[in-house]
């Protein structure tokens, strides 16, 4: 099985562990402000009482973010599959990932679509602690069996209740071209000293070493993720993470002064990059080496796609290890108060299917399932390593703006990771005030 259940034992996963996008918090312009042709068809299926003893309607309108061109026409082949067996026709409104991110906060508190997509974690957490999002654990009463307890504890609230249902997931890596490192007589590295060294030679040979960019803000999380679980640990992170450790201990600085070692030989002008250009260079062989999820490999197509290789990220001190994996989980929730439940839920039901997950994948073959029943036959070489991966983790990350207090990631750590991008040397001062926000938020929670 695909799922992190095929380990034999289940991973432990953040306890108040978003996409590899962010969002901020409030204050700013509606989603629907942003997007008002899509937003004013779920004017009529948003809000509203409970379902009670209703039929679902024959349309229902759905909330994407899958903006990119591959997720989006996965999406098209799942609700084609729904409205042929239940003639109920699946109206999408997408909006641009990172915008929907944003705005998800205003777009709760309106006219939200019945069902949208979103994330696992303390990101699915917060919302159904502040009520924003439909408590679903009937609907898991019929398809909890399809996922491991690990998965449900993902998708689980603070008080007990379901909010969400998982579609897929995939692990952060080094991606690579095979033929890249074949030419140059490249070998993967297992340890820090080695990765660095490897950058050093793919300089020296005329490579980008590493690709960076990070105009969204998002990217570089994943960098510090792994450098501070491999250098202090999963539950130190997650602790972090929390705001039951301090951004100013002594193992954080460390975390940084260990990514300044690399910063040399990323890519550079990275603040100005979207993650898609980040992979230009990838795709062109000018590139070594590109820390991102899998969906990377949606940027590849035809043989390029089996070029495509990644491998851990390194270890950086052998007490610690590998064992910890950075792997989302993405999915979908329910609005809090959606005209018609019973069409949602229906929905929702039909997405937490194996069916469901693996029409999406048959298009979007660059994630893995959740769904235990799910179909992994046709797996290509990235989506079988991928699963591997993420079965042999000890440990599951969900990514620090998952992981974290929502407003954190947003306001808080992408312009200060951003900040130590552009003046690694300004780094005490950074932590300082990171750490003095982080008190006032976290003392809100």
């Amino acid at each position: 099985m695909s799922d992190t259940s095929s380990a034999g034992t289940s991973p432990a996963v953040g306890s108040s562990s978003v996409s590899r996008r962010v969002f901020l918090g409030g204050g700013m312009a509606t989603l629907g402000a942003l997007a008002v042709p899509g937003l004013a068809a779920c004017g009529s299926c948003g809000g509203g009482g409970g379902g009670g003893g209703q039929t679902a309607a024959k349309s229902i309108t759905f909330g994407s973010n899958g903006s990119d061109a591959v997720p989006k026409k996965a999406y098209q082949s799942v609700f084609a599959l729904y409205e042929k067996k239940t003639g109920i026709k699946v109206k999408v409104n997408t909006v641009d990932h990172n915008t929907f991110q944003e705005q998800i906060n205003n777009y709760l508190q309106g006219r939200p679509d019945p069902v949208f997509t979103w994330f696992a974690g303390n990101r699915m957490k917060y919302f159904a602690k502040k009520g924003l999002v439909g408590d679903i654990s009937d609907v898991w009463t019929k398809v909890g069996a399809n996922f491991s307890d690990a998965i449900k504890q993902a998708s689980t609230g603070e008080d007990g209740k379901q909010y969400f249902i998982p579609n897929l997931n995939y692990p952060w890596a080094w991606f690579y071209r095979k033929s890249v490192f074949a030419k140059h007589g490249y070998t993967v590295p297992k340890t820090w000293d080695e990765f660095i060294a490897l950058a050093k030679k793919m300089k020296k040979d005329g490579l980008t070493p590493i690709g960076f960019a990070d105009k969204d803000g998002w990217p570089a999380f994943g960098t510090f993720d792994y450098l501070d679980m491999r250098i202090n640990g999963y539950d130190f992170h997650i602790n972090l993470m929390n705001g039951k450790e301090s951004w100013e201990d002594p193992k954080v600085k460390k975390v940084f002064d260990t990514w300044r070692e690399a910063l040399p030989y990323h890519q550079t002008q990275s603040l100005g990059r979207l993650w898609q250009e980040g992979a230009q260079g990838l795709q062109k062989g000018t590139t070594g080496m590109y820390l991102l999820g899998a969906f990377v490999a949606q940027q590849f197509t035809g043989k390029s796609v089996d070029d495509l290789d990644f491998f851990p990220f390194p270890e950086i001190d052998s007490n610690v290890g590998t064992d910890a994996v950075e792997a989302p989980i993405d999915g979908f929730m329910m609005s809090r108060r959606p005209k018609d439940e019973v069409g949602a839920k229906k929905l929702l039901t039909f997405l937490a299917s194996a069916e469901s997950e693996n029409t999406y994948l048959k298009t979007d073959p660059s994630n893995v399932a959740v769904n235990k029943q799910a179909d992994t036959s046709g797996y290509n070489a990235i989506q079988k390593k991928s699963a591997a991966l993420i079965a042999s983790a000890k440990s599951i990350s969900q990514f620090l703006d998952r992981d974290s207090n929502p407003t954190f990631a947003s306001t808080v750590a992408i312009s200060s990771f951003q900040s130590y991008i552009k003046d690694p040397g300004s780094i005490g001062s950074i932590l300082t005030s990171m750490q003095k926000q982080a008190k006032s938020i976290y003392a809100g929670d």
